[in-house]
């Protein structure tokens, strides 16, 4: 036990890259993760990672040794799977990565928590794009479209994209009526995580109108930033209408150009298709569907 102990510290610092966030993703103190660290390489009698004061990089007998403790520890969870369904209640860990948009899922997923108290939820909240296999998830909640074959897919629902800002900005800055007249305003952008692009807001123009080139005063990588700034009156952006629902029904923000923007976004959980159902994910899927096809955000 105290060897697959020290394999699963082992690969949350690899991948991580920290003491620091492994020990936080783990519930304990980053010198307890070094100290776990160098009882292990003590063991083996090889350096595992090379460390600096800046970073934290794999030896080649640690790329090594992480290949085996994956495959280690995934023998180890099929094992587990298998007697889950034998047994057919859901219960054990559940490792979920999901969208940075907490409003979304976290009341929901409070409420699978109190359900079902016998799953463990490992939760890991990243935009970026996550190999669902390679990496050991049991499942993601992912926008856009499904392009790996080798996964399974429902869909939870869909929202649709609106342009915002507060009306004391519209009151001292005026308000758009044409895509063009935001070139005039400030404008708080989100950058792509993966690509570092930024996002294009959804506007429709004619064949003949050329491209709105829209001010970036703003850029961040998150849904809360923007909302935040708008909110305070520092500009319009462009978000998720679920994002603003209840700041636009009470006031605080108001929605702009309607007629021209153009986009509906799809939402889906997905998990490896090659895997057996066991019932602590059954459930899982089961859950998410079933509250968001009852909640405002599923398109309703």
């Amino acid at each position: 036990m105290e060897s697959l102990s020290g394999m699963a510290v082992f690969i949350q610092v690899a991948e991580t890259r920290s003491f620091v966030a492994a020990g936080r993703l783990l519930g304990v103190s980053a010198s307890a993760v070094g100290k776990r660290v160098a009882r292990l390489e003590e063991r083996l009698g090889v350096r595992l990672f090379h460390r600096s004061t800046r970073s934290i990089t794999l030896t080649s007998e640690g790329a090594l040794f992480l290949q085996r403790s994956r495959r280690v520890l995934a023998e180890i969870d099929a094992a587990e799977r298998e007697l889950t369904l034998t047994a057919g209640i859901p219960h054990g860990r559940l490792r979920v990565s999901l969208p940075l948009v907490s409003s979304l899922v976290l009341p929901i997923l409070a409420d699978f928590m109190q359900q079902y108290p016998a799953v463990e939820l490992d939760l890991d909240f990243a935009d970026r794009k996550v190999d669902v296999v390679e990496e050991g998830f049991d499942a993601v909640v992912r926008t856009g479209e499904l392009s790996d074959s080798r996964l399974s897919a429902r869909l939870l629902g869909t929202f649709r994209i609106a342009l915002a800002g507060a009306p004391d900005y519209f009151a001292r800055h005026g308000m758009p009526t044409k895509p063009a007249d935001l070139a005039q305003h400030t404008c708080l952008h989100y950058r792509y995580p993966n690509t570092g692009k930024l996002e294009v807001w959804p506007l429709r123009r004619d064949p003949d109108e050329p491209e709105v080139r829209l001010p970036t005063s703003m850029i961040c990588n998150n849904i809360e930033t923007r909302l935040c700034f708008a909110l305070r009156g520092r500009g319009i952006t462009c978000l998720p209408d679920f994002a603003i629902r209840d700041a636009v029904r009470d006031g605080r923000l108001v929605t702009i150009l309607d007629e021209y923007v153009e986009r509906t976004v799809a939402f889906r959980v997905l998990w490896p298709a090659s895997r057996h159902m066991t019932p602590k994910l059954r459930v899982f899927i089961d859950f998410l569907v079933q509250r968001f096809a009852a909640s405002e955000v599923a398109g309703k």
